[in-house]
């Protein structure tokens, strides 16, 4: 689901960009490409996933690392009737507890490290989404960053400070996003640990069992990828006011007609 998680986030993004003062195009493309990217970093509890694959052995070792801590959790807050599984993945990692966390993380980081910081994490959420959506990304992400360039103030690094606080919640958005879809699959997702349901603290939220989705088959490959990926491009800032435009002026009667009629 690697390129599914990345491209709903992305729409999360898109979406949510104007609530977190996100209102430019460029800014929009930015902001949307960092949470597409941290919509597949939960995944760094699984040893093949993209992200523990993105930079080799250091990634890989970030992804032994959360796998061990998320182990331990499990071990130690299991409930009485939570599965006998070790609680690496789809454990620590997928839950809004962590989305939350990272998020919070990110924003105290980058307030912290400054423009150094943020460029970390505005290169990373790209690299993790390049990995999963393909190069095409890098033209558009590209044009905003040199859009942002030659248009913003003078005092660039400032500019760079000031975003901080809307990265934590990209990054939180992308992981959020994340946990929905895995609830949605066979294997659901312990979206609301540490709360208790049903005698278990890791609690598999998701839906009736003819309602989920079947990872890389052909509901998600040709019904849901393409369906995001249409939204993905009406979400950009003035796509969906041109599309409006467009379609009025293509079956609308113009004036003149009208009068003649």
């Amino acid at each position: 689901m690697g390129r599914t998680h990345a491209l709903t986030g992305w729409c999360a993004g898109l979406a949510l960009a104007p609530a977190v003062g996100v209102g430019t195009v460029h800014q929009a493309v930015v902001f949307a490409a960092t949470t597409a990217g941290f919509a597949l970093l939960p995944d760094l509890d699984h040893p093949s996933a993209s992200a523990t694959r993105l930079f080799g052995w250091l990634t890989g070792a970030l992804s032994w690392l959360l796998r061990r801590v998320s182990a331990a959790v499990y071990a130690l807050t299991k409930g009485p009737r939570d599965e006998k599984v070790t609680g690496t993945h789809r454990h620590l990692s997928h839950t809004l507890l962590f989305a939350v966390a990272l998020g919070a993380a990110t924003s105290a980081g980058c307030s912290a490290g400054g423009a150094w910081a943020v460029l970390g994490v505005l290169l990373f959420g790209l690299l993790l989404a390049v990995a999963a959506l393909g190069d095409w990304l890098l033209l558009p992400y590209g044009g905003a960053v040199a859009w942002w360039y030659f248009t913003a103030p003078d005092d660039r690094v400032a500019q760079l400070a000031d975003i901080s606080g809307w990265l934590g919640a990209a990054v939180a958005a992308g992981c959020f996003v994340h946990c929905l879809g895995d609830s949605l699959t066979e294997s659901g997702c312990p979206f609301l640990f540490p709360l208790p349901i049903a005698g278990e603290t890791w609690y598999e939220l998701r839906p009736p069992k003819p309602l989920r989705l079947h990872t890389g088959k052909k509901v998600e490959t040709r019904l849901v990828f393409p369906v995001f990926a249409l939204v993905g491009v009406l979400l950009v800032p003035g796509v969906w006011d041109w599309t409006v435009a467009t379609v009025e002026h293509l079956f609308t009667p113009g004036a003149s007609q009208t009068a003649t009629q």
